[in-house]
């Protein structure tokens, strides 16, 4: 890929710097607990970047599951990218692509003893998850595209 013209990363510059002092702010707000970061009592391993698609985010999920499932009980949660529903959902192997998302569909199908979920606020359906009966609590939960907002 070749690089930008000069004249539009200049461009780009000052909004390099907005963004810049906007992650600064909200590290503060972390740091000094005004926004607060909740700890659950399983591990949870967060998949993902900032770019969308197409960087073998799913893939690596897949990886993990086989690593895991042997050892511990895994549960994925996404966010369900393009679904048509909103709320917590327990994605089914019979579940549809515009209800649940294609990617959390393609793992259930894939790996139909693993508890896939999915839920835009990922505290909400982590907590589901933990208050879940004794034999569906998982030992570890994957975040598919975690790092997405």
């Amino acid at each position: 890929m070749d690089t930008p013209p000069v004249e539009i990363r200049r461009s780009l510059l000052p909004f390099s710097w907005l963004y810049g002092a906007g992650v600064r702010f909200r590290n503060f707000l972390f740091d000094h607990h005004i926004l607060k970061q909740e700890k659950f009592p399983v591990p949870i391993i967060c998949v993902g970047n900032i770019t969308v698609g197409g960087t073998g985010k799913t893939p690596h999920i897949e990886y993990l599951i086989e690593r895991l499932s042997s050892r511990y009980k895994v549960a994925v949660l996404s966010r369900g990218y393009k679904r048509k529903t909103k709320g917590f959902l327990m994605v089914e192997e019979d579940s549809k692509a515009a209800e649940v998302g294609d990617e959390p569909l393609q793992i259930k199908r894939k790996y139909p003893r693993t508890l896939v979920v999915v839920d835009k606020n990922r505290r909400r359906a982590i907590k589901k998850l933990l208050d879940s009966g004794q034999g569906e609590r998982p030992d570890v939960i994957l975040l598919d595209d975690g790092f997405q907002h």
